[in-house]
């Protein structure tokens, strides 16, 4: 500003000045601007020196202290380059910007923030450098012993596969690598991952995809759903992780064989099938480990454990699921529900252990809540709805024994079969099979019936029969062969005119050699039987006739056992036609000797005799 006699001026003093004194006033006024930008130019310049030196300083100093943990770190990882690169470029961006660690005061900001940091709207926070060198730690096996095994029943595409996460930022969705998540494949990379065939399946994109990684034995984030969202979005391509793996898929058979015929990858991507059996040997190991499975359910769900009398009830009820006394069952479901249901009476009756009473009451529980169609057949046989003799004897008429199924309950039942005889050349007929109510499998077990009285009876004689086989009162369909020796007992009683033991029911099939072959479902058809008769009174005369071979299957309930011991209910175990009509009559069967003759008075003697009359009625016809 100008300065007059000592005193400075405004500028309207200024404008009364003389026009020469005011031209000295801007012409020295000019070489003070002048002297003015010089001395700021080189005061710029002293300050950006120094600033440069100080940053040089601050480099030396940052360099040397970042490279001690720098140093350290790559030393632990010097064979991995990618790492050791990612450490180089973590120690150049902290040197570079090294004054940003240094700065101690906040601003206030509405920048970008952070990656990982949500956004909240403009706000006072201190500069965070290091978060930008932050490791997303995507999978984390430190704690595992050997290789992952990874079970899980979410098969979502991103559960799978992994996802990336996305922040809603003044309407756009970001994301940045802290929001990459691994999938069920990712953690299990480097081990082993278990499908539930049926569930993935009923998600093809997972299915195709899961695939098509196994084809590349590469992994990486697909985000190509998101895309599809409405939202402007800031996303990343993650780099794609090499993958190896094996996966597992549990299934049934006719998955299996479905996806072996439709799909032709399935076959080169799982080439190794392994079937799983229902039951296992009972010996003592695999005893010992089934109870430890009891013990390992009970800890895991935190139920009072089984004392040694329960654990044996349960291998008890193991071997019955098995069909089989000297097998196991391997169905740990239904085995874990008996369990289960037992600590629940055992916790009622505020006991610390389940024994086997509780285990017992469980097993009859169980059965009773499902037993009404059973309840509702004992009851049409006791008021006589459905015909059943249980005493007495009877000529062409016996029990038969079946297996009806509703869901996942079986029970036995007895059926009546008769069977009527007389001259002609029908042969046998299966009454079932002309009103279509008769099984393919059942059909074939009347036809056997022929083969064996033809070889039996009519190598001198024609075969002159007719012959008619019913399921008396049954209207629902009948099938399997289980009834064949029951059918051709009847039919060897009405022939021989000799009455059948009512008391006694018959399971079993035959072959044309008349050799008894074993059946399924043999303890339901015993404690079937056993239960009518039981309702009837149990005298001793009563009992069921089973194949010799179904010996094994055997595993009854208690009430059964006892009655078999005390003498009150019977098992016989027959292994031929022979033996099983000499049961059931108390008449011997009759072999033929060397000559081709029945014995007199025999089964089969008395038999030949009435197809001889037949044969010669039918002679005298023709």
């Amino acid at each position: 500003m100008p300065i007059y006699e000592g005193k400075t001026l405004e500028e309207e003093e200024f404008n009364k000045l003389d026009e020469a004194i005011k031209q000295q006033f801007e012409e020295k006024s000019n070489i003070v601007q002048e002297q003015i930008m010089a001395t700021i130019s080189e005061i710029k310049m002293i300050e950006k020196q120094s600033e440069k030196k100080i940053q040089e300083w601050q480099s030396n100093i940052s360099l040397l202290t970042v490279n001690v943990h720098i140093n350290y770190i790559k030393s632990k990882y010097k064979r991995n380059k990618k790492i050791s690169q990612f450490l180089d470029n973590i120690k150049k961006d902290i040197v570079k910007n090294v004054h940003l660690f240094l700065e101690p005061t906040s601003s206030t900001s509405t920048s970008t923030p952070q990656p990982g940091q949500p956004f909240q709207g403009p706000h006072k926070e201190p500069n965070k450098p290091w978060l930008n060198y932050r490791v997303n730690l995507f999978v984390d096996n430190s704690k595992l012993e050997g290789a992952p095994v990874i079970m899980d029943s979410n098969y979502t595409f991103q559960n799978l596969f992994g996802k990336l996460e996305y922040e809603n930022y003044m309407g756009t969705l970001r994301t940045d690598y802290t929001m990459l998540k691994a999938g069920l494949l990712h953690k299990a990379n480097g081990g082993y991952i278990i499908f539930q065939a049926e569930d993935l399946l009923t998600n093809p994109v997972c299915y195709e995809n899961l695939k098509r990684v196994l084809r590349i034995k590469e992994l990486s984030i697909d985000n190509s759903l998101e895309q599809r969202a409405a939202m402007v979005m800031v996303s990343l391509k993650p780099e794609p992780i090499p993958l190896d793996l094996k996966v597992i898929l549990i299934g049934n058979a006719n998955i299996y064989h479905t996806l072996l015929s439709m799909d032709p990858d399935f076959r080169k991507l799982f080439k190794i099938k392994v079937e799983f059996a229902d039951d296992a040997p009972r010996n003592d190991e695999n005893i010992l480990r089934l109870a430890r499975f009891f013990h390992a359910f009970c800890e895991k769900e935190n139920l009072p454990h089984l004392d040694k009398n329960a654990v044996a009830r349960m291998i008890e009820y193991a071997s019955r699921l098995a069909n089989d006394k000297a097998k196991l069952s391997t169905k740990f479901n239904d085995l874990s529900q008996i369990i289960a249901e037992a600590a629940t009476w055992a916790n009622l009756a505020h006991s610390k252990i389940i024994t086997e009473d509780f285990v017992n009451k469980a097993i009859d529980e169980k059965i009773q809540r499902v037993k009404k169609y059973d309840d509702r057949y004992s009851d049409m046989i006791k008021d006589n709805t459905l015909l059943i003799t249980t005493s007495g004897f009877a000529v062409g008429q016996i029990n038969g024994l079946s297996v009806m199924s509703v869901g996942d309950y079986s029970f036995g039942k007895p059926s009546k079969i008769t069977v009527n005889t007389f001259t002609g050349k029908s042969g046998i007929i299966n009454i079932e099979r002309e009103v279509e109510l008769s099984g393919s499998t059942h059909s074939k077990g009347v036809l056997i019936l022929s083969g064996y009285i033809g070889e039996l009876f009519a190598q001198d004689i024609p075969l002159s029969l007719s012959a008619s086989i019913c399921f008396e009162q049954l209207y629902n369909g009948v099938d399997g062969d289980s009834a064949s020796s029951t059918e051709l007992y009847a039919l060897l009683s009405s022939l021989s005119d000799v009455p059948i033991n009512q008391a006694i029911a018959v399971t079993g099939s035959v072959n044309q050699k008349g050799e008894i072959q074993p059946i399924g479902g043999v303890n339901e058809k015993i404690e079937g039987f056993f239960s009518v008769c039981k309702m009837r009174g149990l005298d001793g005369s009563h009992g069921v006739m089973i194949p010799i071979q179904n010996v094994k299957n055997l595993n009854l309930n208690n009430e059964v056992v006892e009655a078999v011991k005390s003498g009150k209910f019977h098992i016989y175990a027959i292994s031929s036609i022979e033996e099983g009509i000499e049961v059931l009559t108390g008449v011997p069967a009759g072999r033929k000797d060397k000559d081709g003759n029945f014995p007199a008075g025999s089964i089969n003697y008395l038999a030949y005799e009435k197809l001889k009359k037949y044969a010669n009625i039918s002679k005298k016809m023709e």
